[in-house]
């Protein structure tokens, strides 16, 4: 089964998604498997990273634009290049490991949907594999 949430962002962000992520693997009822995090957009992206100190998103979002800077020499029309190269670096998805109905995270660790053109409707799925 697919399940599809739904998020309204601010115009740059790391919104931490990882309750929703858990409620998914809930209501599967799996217990053993992978569990897959997805995002059909291509200015937004996926990541698992630090989720204990809010400081990491903004030095995240920092970084990002700094090396990804708006530059006038760039050529798509809608004038939203630099989220289409922070999307890239990203990336669009996530794997997770579940064991005994639990994602396999570290301490520190949590699932963000990245927004880098908003402020947007947006959607992301999860999609839970049990092991055969």
């Amino acid at each position: 089964m697919i399940y599809e949430f739904q998020l309204e962002t601010p115009r740059e962000d790391y919104i931490n998604i990882t309750g929703q992520v858990r409620t998914a693997l809930r209501k599967s009822g799996i217990q053993d498997g992978m569990c897959i995090v997805f995002c059909p957009h291509t200015t937004a992206g996926i990541t698992i990273n630090e989720n204990a100190d809010p400081d990491v998103v903004e030095d995240m979002l920092f970084a990002m634009s700094k090396m990804y800077p708006d530059r006038l020499e760039y050529k798509h029309a809608e004038g939203n290049t630099t989220a289409h190269l922070k999307a890239g670096s990203i990336g669009s998805s996530v794997t997770m490991i579940i064991d005994q109905g639990k994602l396999i995270l570290g301490t520190w660790q949590g699932v963000y949907f990245c927004e880098f053109d908003g402020p947007r409707s947006r959607k992301f799925y999860v999609k839970i594999l049990e092991y055969a």
